[in-house]
């Protein structure tokens, strides 16, 4: 495939303003200018016609295919709310590629998202990063296990102290959170050394999360819940993420201090509950100001998945640069999600997920030309 005369932007550092892709199979094969082109008749050749070529555009917190669009509570499978810990659970086991959430994201230029529980436990499961096109889940997943999701905050609190169970306070949520690590670190401990006597389930999935290889994706809505997840994490080094981190602009200094991401969102809803109450979309600016690392979700379905990219449109609005809000929807959470050496950037050796579109895909105007996953053209606007 051969994708031609558009503004090349590879969020790789390079730009060319009037460029090409070339793909080859499922990777990325040549970038470069026009200037120096060379058609050959055998490629499917695509136009941009001007328009801009860029990675293709990832969401790094949803539940898409997990909660499902029209089916109601028969398609909701976000929360297993019968236990506050669940770290055995596994996001994979209840994604449905069939979820019409997908087709949009598709529309959108969206080539790539993270899936997995919701925020009802303490410890919700594992996610799992992942293409948004396919039929078959255990094909379109790129990282599995991707993160352990844990919750702070009214969701937990909400879910259980309600029904006169444990969790009902804060201070609950993370005494939970404490002894569940602590366990998993002595069974961690005790494998290592071959003195386990049998293998326990869920102490397992901590594994990953224990020797760094994935975080802790941690559900956060206010500063103080934001402070007790990186406190937490850096008791038992461990990496996180900070998800949502809507308060996040009223501690930017700690945030970056503590050198975790932020996947901020979602922003374009409602203030529902007392937590979000400064909800704002200029956060994204301020911990960018203050050097965090922050990509822009939907969480979708709290926001419908096509309009990531007006979300990163309006948090430049409110104060983020224009190059850290592109980033926010490709390089950042790429990185984040630890899937950097596939997607996120227009490099050769690099998956061809590419999106192309009329213009700045920010703005509300912009229409989608085409999307390519794994060098496949997956939509083409009539």
């Amino acid at each position: 495939m051969l994708l031609i005369n558009g503004r090349v932007l590879t969020m790789a550092g390079k730009v060319w303003e009037n460029g090409y892709v070339r793909t080859e199979g499922k990777v990325i094969a040549d970038i470069g200018s026009m200037d120096t082109i060379c058609v050959d008749d055998s490629e499917e050749v695509i136009d941009a016609c001007g328009g801009w070529i860029m990675p293709g555009l990832i969401d790094a917190h949803t539940h898409i295919g997990i909660t499902e669009e029209r089916k109601g509570t028969i398609g909701d499978d976000c929360n297993e709310i019968t236990d506050p810990i669940t770290p055995q659970l596994r996001g994979l086991d209840a994604v449905n590629p069939m979820d019409c959430a997908f087709h949009d994201a598709i529309l959108a230029g969206i080539t790539s998202v993270m899936a997995g529980p919701g925020s009802a436990n303490v410890v919700g499961g594992q996610f799992v990063f992942m293409k948004t096109h396919g039929r078959c889940i255990d094909e379109m997943s790129v990282l599995e296990p991707a993160a352990m999701k844990v919750a702070f905050g009214e969701n937990p609190k909400t879910n259980y102290g309600d029904q006169g169970q444990s969790p009902a306070t804060r201070m609950a949520i993370a005494a939970m959170l404490r002894e569940e690590l602590f366990r998993a670190k002595q069974y961690w401990e005790k494998k290592k050394k071959g003195k386990l006597s049998e293998k326990d389930f869920r102490m397992e999935a901590w594994i990953p999360v224990l020797e760094k290889k994935i975080p802790m994706k941690a559900h956060a809505h206010r500063a103080d819940d934001i402070l007790t997840a990186i406190r937490i994490a850096r008791e038992f080094d461990v990496d996180i993420t900070l998800d949502h981190c809507t308060e996040g602009h009223l501690i930017a200094e700690e945030v970056a201090a503590s050198g975790f991401p932020a996947i901020v969102g979602t922003d374009l809803t409602s203030r529902s509950k007392i937590e979000v109450e400064n909800m704002s979309f200029k956060t994204c600016g301020v911990l960018e100001k203050a050097g965090v690392m922050v990509a822009v979700t939907t969480d979708h379905p709290v926001t419908i998945i096509r309009y990531l990219p007006l979300c990163a449109g309006m948090a430049v609005q409110q104060g983020m640069s224009l190059e850290g809000g592109l980033k926010a929807l490709t390089i950042h959470p790429a990185k984040i999600c630890r899937a950097d050496d596939r997607v996120g950037s227009l490099e050769v050796g690099k998956d061809a997920d590419i999106a192309v579109f009329t213009g700045n895909p920010m703005e509300v105007f912009t229409e989608t030309i085409c999307t390519v996953i794994d060098g496949e053209t997956v939509y083409r606007r009539e």
